[in-house]
């Protein structure tokens, strides 16, 4: 018999995180005779292999499917293709699901004709709970750390989005529109979303189904991925040919990061040391503003000085990541 849902998970050395994942969905509440759960590995090598080999002997319903690309929108490619549910629910190995999360999303789906996709709350946790890892967590919270994204900061009613973090659609729609933009190492959901969306229709998100992220822990880990995801705001909007593939709070650190860095570099060129003031004014004002922030934002298990480290950190590495981005759009090709 066809599964009902099929899970796509793409997968690469997360020996610490998948087995959590693969345990939440198939003690969700929804019938684990009715799904399958496709994790497509992009060559672990950290005993994530053997966790899997393990969890298919065990529970039928997952299975290993390869990526030799090591992607993650091939990854999530592989596993739309090979679906054979009626709905998919796109996931992360990062991600463990609150009961009734998949059910609540169905249901969405069944009510709402124009629901394209659906999604739930994301809630950000840490597997060790420190000052630096619960200031990161605090960080990826906050309005000012993730700017609009209401799937992180929370709605009170079912309303339409941009993008969902871990969304419901129905198979056919995902293999018709032709998934995911290879192209594309990050940004490739909220791209598809907005695909999406463009053909008439919405993506819902529902303050009724939760699931709980674990973050990366480390300054250093942090600093990395947002860089890396500026780095791909304005690739995607080059090889996208549309500003309508990204929001607005994807480009906020790129233009705060030029506020103060052009009339710097404007005074040192040109010997013009009061050019300067419109620059330190700008990093007073920011400071004042985090400082004030991260006190409010104490909760007992962070700290105000790593919160602030961290909040920099986010904004700093993200803007430099566009940047850069920015420099690489001359040497890149639009084929895809």
């Amino acid at each position: 018999m066809k599964p009902v849902l099929s899970v796509v998970i793409p997968c690469l050395n997360e020996v610490r995180y998948i087995e959590g994942c693969v345990g939440s969905l198939l003690s969700n509440g929804f019938s684990p005779d009715r799904m399958e759960i496709l994790v497509i590995d992009g060559g672990s090598n950290d005993g994530t292999i053997s966790v899997l080999e393990r969890l298919s002997l065990q529970f039928p319903q997952v299975k290993v499917l390869n990526n030799p690309l090591r992607i993650t929108p091939r990854s999530l490619n592989i596993g739309v293709m090979a679906a054979q549910g009626e709905f998919t629910l796109i996931s992360s190995a990062h991600a463990a699901f609150s009961s009734g999360y998949i059910q609540t999303l169905m249901d969405i789906m069944n009510e709402k004709p124009d629901a394209l996709g659906v999604g739930g709350m994301m809630h950000t946790e840490v597997k060790n709970s420190t000052p630096v890892s619960e200031s990161i967590r605090t960080v990826l919270m906050h309005p000012i750390g993730v700017g609009n994204a209401k799937f992180r900061t929370g709605v009170k009613a079912l309303v339409a989005v941009d993008t969902v973090p871990f969304g419901l659609y129905r198979s056919s729609l995902l293999k018709a529109t032709g998934g995911y933009d290879e192209r594309l190492i990050r940004n490739h959901d909220m791209e598809l979303s907005k695909r999406l969306c463009r053909q008439g229709g919405s993506i819902y998100l529902s303050p009724n189904a939760t699931c709980t992220y674990f973050a990366r822990e480390d300054y250093m880990a942090m600093a990395k991925n947002n860089y890396n995801n500026g780095k791909w705001n304005l690739k995607t909007v080059w090889l996208t040919k549309t500003f309508s593939s990204l929001s607005l709070r994807h480009f906020i650190p790129l233009l705060f990061l030029m506020s103060w860095t052009i009339p710097m570099g404007l005074a040192l060129l040109f010997g013009r040391p009061y050019w300067t003031l419109p620059s330190l004014a700008i990093i007073t004002v920011y400071a004042l503003v985090l400082l004030a922030v991260s006190w409010r934002a104490r909760n007992g298990k962070n700290r105000v000085l790593q919160t602030l480290i961290a909040f920099i950190l986010l904004h700093l590495f993200y803007g430099l990541g566009s940047f850069m981005g920015l420099l690489s759009i001359p040497f890149m090709s639009r084929e895809k």
